[in-house]
């Protein structure tokens, strides 16, 4: 398409279809007052629009420049005509089917006031630009997201670790190289490190270093970690293990799996001081089992302590002595005196008689002024031997009340497993009849049970939770 020049001047349309046919860019000549004089062909493969199209517009600017870069073109156009300085500058141009076409301009002021424009396409350059801007500012969007993200888990991993320090458990992370990845202060001090220690990045071998300095049995406690990581089973049953100092903990562990796989990444080991606790426990069980006056144990005690000797001595094949005893003269004490004074007897019999038997044998106060001892091994003369020193024992013992003196005396029946009995109410019951025998032949006496294991009659025995009543 040949270019439009204006009417009369001949040689300058030959001359500008020259400079047309010798560039590929858009070249454009304005008058004085921005009118279009003449436009190179090559506006229509850019816009759509021919070049008789632009020159005959009432407002090229209108027409050809985009709608949003109109008043800013306008403007800089001014600008290089007032100012006779060149300009450069990239615009939207509008296409004909509405697009915008990213073109970079260059004005430069003419001889007569009017313009020059050469306009180069650039909309791949711009593209290209766009979509690296694109690329960039998604890339700062990530960044921005890791930040925060970092930020967050910071902060969340610093909140985690103020509240795992916070509680009394015993918090340690071994990974699947067996180095520590993460332990708490409660950890530390379980197990006897400085509060200050550090242990993050240590190899497992530090803490299987530690057990031989603290722990009361090391070897048994590596044992158990020994079986715990070698076991298939992801979470370990509740282990109890005592410190040199005789402090008492436990540990369970659970094995942590992650990613998508489920990969085992570590185990997780959970340590609680329960010496408190435990101690705690034994001191309520102590109190169950021990006669709150004399402090010795009470019935229940005896009747676990009688079935668990039973069997002991039945899987051993050997022999246990029971002494069942009570005092003679203890109800007038109480009754004239009072029970402040029957308790003064009684505390004064079990500080002596404390004294009297081996660290083997165990007394035991059933109820009341009621007695009884068993005895591990022993024999006919060495029960009877006990028995006397019982006598002899209660027997020396002097009280005064009230200006007046009294005195007690004991009674002792003597049964043995198995030659009287061979279970435990049998054997009480035989302990029982030897002791009303040693009553009614004078008391202050023992004397020894003559029945026999196998005998079918069954003298009938007290009720175990319920002591027996005897006349003084």
């Amino acid at each position: 398409m040949s270019a439009c020049p204006a009417p009369g001047k001949a040689e300058d349309a030959e001359l500008l279809a020259e400079i047309a046919l010798g560039v590929r860019s858009v070249e454009a000549i304005f008058l004085p007052g921005l009118a279009l004089r003449w436009i190179s062909p090559s506006i229509e493969a850019l816009t759509g629009f021919t070049a008789a199209d632009c020159v005959a517009a009432a407002d090229p600017f209108e027409l050809l420049v985009f709608e949003d870069d109109r008043v800013f073109c306008r403007r800089m156009a001014q600008r290089v005509a007032a100012e006779e300085s060149a300009q450069a500058f990239e615009l939207r141009l509008r296409a004909r089917d509405g697009r915008a076409v990213w073109v970079q301009t260059h004005w430069r002021p003419r001889a007569d006031g009017g313009l020059r424009l050469s306009a180069e396409h650039i909309q791949a350059r711009k593209e290209t630009e766009f979509t690296l801007l694109e690329t960039v500012a998604e890339l700062r969007r990530q960044e921005a997201l890791r930040e925060l993200y970092l930020v967050r888990s910071n902060d969340e991993r610093q909140r985690l670790a103020a509240l795992l320090n916070l509680i009394r458990l015993g918090i340690l992370f071994i990974d699947h190289d067996r180095r520590v990845l993460y332990h708490n202060r409660a950890m530390l001090a379980i197990w006897g490190y400085p509060p200050d220690t550090v242990l993050v990045g240590c190899r497992d071998a530090v803490l299987k270093e530690r057990a031989p300095v603290v722990l009361a049995d090391p070897a048994g406690y590596l044992a158990h970690i020994h079986r715990t990581v070698r076991a298939k089973q992801s979470i370990s049953e509740e282990y109890e293990f005592r410190f040199a100092d005789g402090r008492i903990a436990t540990d369970r562990s659970a094995v942590v799996a992650g990613g998508e796989a489920g990969r085992r990444i570590g185990r997780l080991w959970i340590y609680e001081d329960v010496t408190v606790a435990r101690r705690t426990s034994m001191q309520l069980v102590e109190l169950a089992e021990r006669d709150e006056l004399t402090g010795l144990y009470n019935r229940r005690r005896f009747h676990e302590e009688l079935g668990r000797m039973l069997a002991d001595a039945g899987r051993r094949g050997s022999r246990l002595g029971l002494l069942a005893f009570d005092l003679d003269g203890f109800k007038p004490i109480n009754d004239s005196f009072g029970h402040q004074a029957g308790d003064e007897v009684l505390v004064r019999l079990a500080r002596e008689l404390g004294r009297t038997v081996r660290r083997n044998e165990t007394l035991f106060r059933i109820g009341g002024d009621e007695f009884a001892l068993l005895v591990p091994e022993g024999s006919t003369e060495g029960l009877c031997e006990l028995a006397h020193r019982l006598v002899e024992t209660v027997g020396a013992m002097r009280f005064v009340f009230e200006g007046r003196a009294a005195r007690v005396t004991a009674s002792v029946g003597i049964a043995r497993f198995p030659d009287n009995a061979r279970e435990g109410e049998a054997l009480v019951a035989a302990a029982d009849e030897a002791l009303y025998r040693a009553k009614s032949e004078g008391r202050n006496r023992a004397a020894v049970s003559g029945r026999r294991a196998d005998e079918s009659a069954r003298m009938p025995s007290s009720n175990p939770d319920e002591p027996a009543s005897r006349e003084d």
